[in-house]
């Protein structure tokens, strides 16, 4: 980058600090994202490339690619433009050392952290090759980074490409070879066709140099090493350290088949047989025959590994480049004694046709055994997709025998992933198919943000693979921009990608609210606004018989209180007396009338009036309002008649006098 004042900043965004490395098309610097206040890692493509179409539209894929994955094993990708005459990619920052340093500073690893590497690098892969179809292409260790706490990210996609995408026609034309001699597929050398397979062979390159301390194979050039990965075989890793278990020899040995047909059929295989020596399982892969100490005679010194040159080929083997191993077999030959060579082959001639002698008899026996009780032959039904029920019933029809086993993956749970054998493959009736069956996402736990401040916040949750949502809360109590709480709380197993919510401490940098009580909404706006309020101001009303209509009656946070600048308040401002429809109860009954207007909300005063007329005896005469409207809880008068008969007299007869 050429020398400027001050710090260069991409989009009004990104400040670049320092150069973290440099790559064939792009240099990546450690950067600022000042509108996250958070590190980060921006690839920016050499200048001279940004006017090449081709060179742009490999950088744009590169986002592309990368920009769906989110996963706990790979490194985001959080942006991408174009700024400075030139074109940039986003990235997470990730505090720590590549696997190639490491090795290069340790040396061989233990073959139980080779493995629990290489399983985290099979689960990226694997959840790249499922969710988007995208294939790496460029495993090596360089591209797997380690943080300071151990957890693997794999990195750089810049050279991935969608399984089914073909609109790449241009930019890898037929012949031409993507990727890092070193690591590469033998489909890759010949510039041929890839697909998942070819990330697991270039994942067994990255674990034979952690197990050895070297790749499997080298040569003086690109050129010579993609002929090693075509037609020669590797060295033995035990023939390098006998102390490496066999059981982890047959997964890498599994992984460099030259035909992919022969190595696991995809990351998320090689990673359950990588979990399965881990937890001293029985493995897939089948561990190869043991090659012997180097010094001992036996049947197998010194053909195979242990020649420097490959059967037929005449070609030397990688370890003859200077590693220290390639001169300790070649040293071998001195130690046989030339005039024992004959009767050793003479020897070896009749081991191998006792052999053979031995092998046609026990073929012919098994053949008579098999004559004798012939089994029927069935294909294995396809059963990936099924439920685990719908599969068991589905290998009982064909009368095949099942035992299934679970594991993490993104399919729905109970849902079959695999089958062994696969579908369509003939075995006997009775055989055992072992299924397994999806135990749904692997989930990770929430990390514990006590104390931390909000760019450890941030970064914490980040390598954990969750998603950050960041609140500020005024908390005097808790120094300011540090974490107050966080949900779900720490230890929550959740899925990757799931919203943390944490609120930091806004500090004590609060203001009085002022009272406004008996002002107009206006005045009180403003009165809040002059004592420095930033958020939003809004309206309520509530009836109150005793505050006039149209002015505020309180506020939301009271008034008094200590508040942040940008909370937003709410002023409650009257609608009067909260009034009622008086019902016309003229000519209704004492009882039904008071009834009536009681449910209303009104208070009944009753007045009682005499009458002549007998119809308006206990009947409402009038009323006090007749209608209209009337405060909630006022008081209504009614009269009501009272009939008297005046028409009614009475009469008396002497009784007569007795004489």
């Amino acid at each position: 980058m050429s020398q400027q004042q001050g710090p260069v900043i991409f989009n009004g965004r990104y400040e670049l600090h320092r150069r973290l490395g440099r790559g064939g098309m792009a240099e990546v610097y450690l950067a600022r994202d000042q509108m996250l206040d958070r590190a980060v890692a921006v690839k920016v493509l050499f200048p001279a490339l940004a006017t090449d179409p081709g060179f742009v539209e490999r950088f744009r894929r590169e986002a592309q690619s990368a920009a769906g994955l989110n996963h706990p094993n790979i490194v985001g990708v959080y942006d991408w433009g174009e700024a400075n005459g030139t074109y940039f990619i986003v990235m997470e920052y990730v505090e720590g050392e590549s696997l190639a340093e490491m090795i290069q500073a340790e040396g061989r690893l233990n073959p139980d952290r080779a493995a629990e590497i290489a399983s985290d690098i099979a689960a990226a892969l694997g959840f790249a090759h499922r969710n988007g179809g995208v294939i790496h292409r460029d495993v090596k260790p360089g591209n797997v980074l380690l943080t300071r706490e151990g957890a693997v990210k794999v990195a750089d996609f810049g050279i991935a490409r969608a399984i089914s995408d073909q609109s790449d026609q241009n930019l890898t034309k037929t012949g031409s070879v993507m990727g890092t001699a070193t690591y590469f597929s033998p489909e890759q050398a010949r510039g041929a066709n890839v697909d998942p397979r070819s990330d697991v062979y270039s994942l067994g390159c990255v674990i034979y140099e952690m197990l050895t301390g070297r790749p499997p194979f080298q040569g003086e050039n690109a050129v010579a090493i993609a002929y090693k990965h075509v037609q020669e075989a590797p060295v033995s890793p035990r023939l390098v350290d006998p102390a490496i278990p066999d059981t982890l020899e047959a997964i890498t040995l599994k992984c460099l088949a030259k035909n992919p047909a022969n190595r696991y059929p995809s990351a998320q295989d090689l990673r359950a047989d990588l979990t399965r020596y881990l937890q001293g399982a029985r493995i897939m892969a089948e561990p190869v025959m043991a090659q012997g100490d180097p010094g001992a005679t036996g049947l197998m010194a010194p053909t195979g590994y242990m020649n420097p040159t490959v059967a037929g080929t005449g070609a030397p083997t990688s370890w003859d480049q200077g590693n220290g191993y390639g001169d300790q077999w070649n040293e071998y030959g001195d130690y046989e004694d030339e005039d024992e060579q004959p009767k050793n082959k003479a020897f070896l001639a009749v081991l191998i046709l006792l052999a053979l002698l031995l092998g046609g008899v026990l073929f012919l026996a098994a053949k008579a055994l098999q004559k004798e009780d012939p089994k029927d032959m069935v294909a294995v039904p396809s059963v990936v997709g099924k439920t685990e029920q719908e599969a068991i019933a589905a290998l009982e029809a064909k009368n095949l025998g099942h035992k299934s086993v679970s594991e993490p993956s993104s399919e729905k749970p109970g849902t079959v992933i695999k089958s062994d054998p696969k579908a369509t493959q003939e075995v006997e009736e009775g055989t055992v198919v072992e299924l397994t069956i999806s135990a749904g996402v692997e989930q990770v736990p929430v990390p514990d943000l006590k104390d931390m401040t909000r760019e450890q916040a941030d970064k914490a949750l980040t390598d954990a693979g969750l998603t950050p949502n960041f609140k500020s809360v005024v908390n005097s109590n808790v120094e300011e921009g540090k974490v107050i709480s966080q949900n779900p709380p720490a230890g929550t197993k959740v899925d990757p990608g799931t919203e943390i919510t944490v609120e930091i401490s806004g500090g004590t940098n609060t203001i009085k609210v002022p009272p406004t009580e008996g002002l107009s909404f206006d005045d009180a706006r403003n009165t809040l606004q002059g004592a420095g309020f930033t958020g939003n101001i809004s309206q309520g009303s509530e009836a109150n018989p005793d505050v006039e209509e149209g002015t505020v009656i309180r506020t939301e946070p009271a008034a008094g209180q200590e508040v942040a600048p940008d909370t937003p308040i709410k002023i409650i401002v009257s609608s009067g007396a909260d009034e009622a429809d008086v019902p016309n109860v003229v000519g209704r009954r004492r009882g039904a009338a008071e009834t009536l207007l009681k449910s209303r909300g009104f208070q009944v005063n009753v007045q009682e009036i005499d009458t002549d007329d007998p119809g308006e005896d206990n009947r409402v005469i009038s009323q006090t309002p007749d209608g209209g409207k009337a405060p909630a809880n006022s008081t209504i008068t009614i009269v009501v008649g009272r009939f008297l008969d005046t028409e009614t007299t009475t009469t008396s007869t002497p009784f007569p006098t007795i004489p």
